[in-house]
């Protein structure tokens, strides 16, 4: 449910610009009063993990279409909502920046969108009611929690995507329309995210229950062993961004598809203001990996051995289309996993960084 800057006006964009700024800001100060530093590799892991789960699009039956986990209710249910918004904008300023991933005018919006309403509506008034604060949740309370919590945490996402849309002027995307696409095929996906949630939960439950009961609470986590549930996650991270993106789903995925339903064709949306342009060159500029994969030009190291295969691969299927060659499943890419640990890497180094900055200013606040 990555906006790409397209679907936005600049006005728009900026006004949604504005409301994650003030969010963070509201998010940063409270962070500051309770953050113990224990808490501080949880939130590198945890969003690492978010981050590569987040590359893992799976297939919708009957739909053509795909999804992907958002993961601010993992991240809400694990460090608090507010940590978890923090976490979130790390995630997505990188996906931004470094992966062309979500458009830069967009951005603001995507926060909002993808963090907002799974931490602060789903999380507190969907999932804490059902499951409650102890340490010992019932396994189907959990999993009822986490399945409502999700599609409602989605569902108002997409609802603000149609909105922020509509605002936006595309007149390709009428509000009613796009509206009864965007909503059932997020509710499918809801259900995906609540499943893969639940199983995040039971296996903290497993391994470190204390540490739901202390974050519901707002209590430090000094003195838990959480060795286990960070390296439980850093594993699953690994796993997922260097090796089991390759299964992901090519189709596009619910925005996209809604988007291709609505318009009758599978091109991009364009606009060609000039916040437009900036901002997309300002992005192609900074991507290092560019959709999840290497630029073009840069294996030009296997150069002979690239033609040579190039060469058989063509001798030995004459009547293959593009399309078909393109259709290859699994899709094993060197770029791909490389985009996918650097990509962990640096989500991980962002969120501890702005951890241990927090950390600091609360500190230093504490002693003036």
């Amino acid at each position: 449910m990555h906006m790409a800057d397209a679907l936005l006006s600049p006005a728009v964009g900026g006004v949604m610009w504005g409301a994650t700024a003030a969010t963070t800001v509201y998010c940063a100060r409270k962070v500051r009063t309770d953050l113990d530093e224990s808490k501080i590799p949880l939130m590198g892991v945890a969003g690492a993990f978010v981050f590569a789960a987040q590359m893992l699009n799976f297939a919708i039956p009957a739909t053509g279409s795909s999804g992907h986990l958002g993961g601010a209710l993992i991240l809400a249910i694990l460090l608090g909502p507010h940590a978890a918004f923090l976490v979130m904008a790390s995630i997505l300023t990188v996906q931004a920046l470094f992966f062309a991933d979500g458009g830069l005018l967009a951005l603001g919006a995507n926060i909002f969108n993808l963090g907002f309403f799974p931490a602060f509506i789903a999380y507190p008034y969907v999932y804490r009611k059902i499951v409650g604060d102890g340490a010992s949740p019932s396994r189907g309370r959990v999993i009822t929690g986490s399945l409502l919590a999700a599609i409602v945490g989605l569902q108002l996402g997409a609802f603000a995507v149609v909105l922020e849309t509509t605002a936006s002027g595309v007149s390709a995307l009428p509000f009613s329309t796009f509206l009864l696409l965007m909503q059932p095929i997020h509710l499918a996906i809801g259900v995906v995210e609540g499943v893969v949630t639940a199983a995040v939960v039971l296996f903290v439950l497993r391994a470190q229950p204390e540490l739901l009961e202390r974050t519901a609470a707002r209590k430090p986590l000094a003195g838990l062993k959480l060795k286990p549930v960070l390296a439980g996650l850093a594993i699953a991270a690994l796993l997922a961004g260097g090796a089991l993106a390759w299964f992901a789903s090519s189709s596009a995925d619910g925005l996209e598809w809604s988007i291709a339903k609505v318009t009758g064709t599978e091109e991009e949306l364009e606009a060609e203001s000039a916040a437009h342009e900036a901002a997309a060159g300002l992005q192609e500029s900074i991507a290092i990996l560019p959709d999840y994969a290497f630029k073009e030009g840069e294996a030009a190291g296997d150069g002979a051995a690239s033609d040579a295969a190039a060469e058989a691969s063509a001798g030995e299927a004459e009547g293959a289309t593009v399309e078909e060659e393109a259709a290859v499943w699994p899709a094993v890419d060197a770029g791909t996993s490389v985009s996918g640990i650097v990509g962990g890497l640096i989500v991980l180094a962002v969120a501890v960084a702005l951890g241990f900055a927090l950390r600091r200013r609360s500190a230093a606040r504490a002693e003036a």
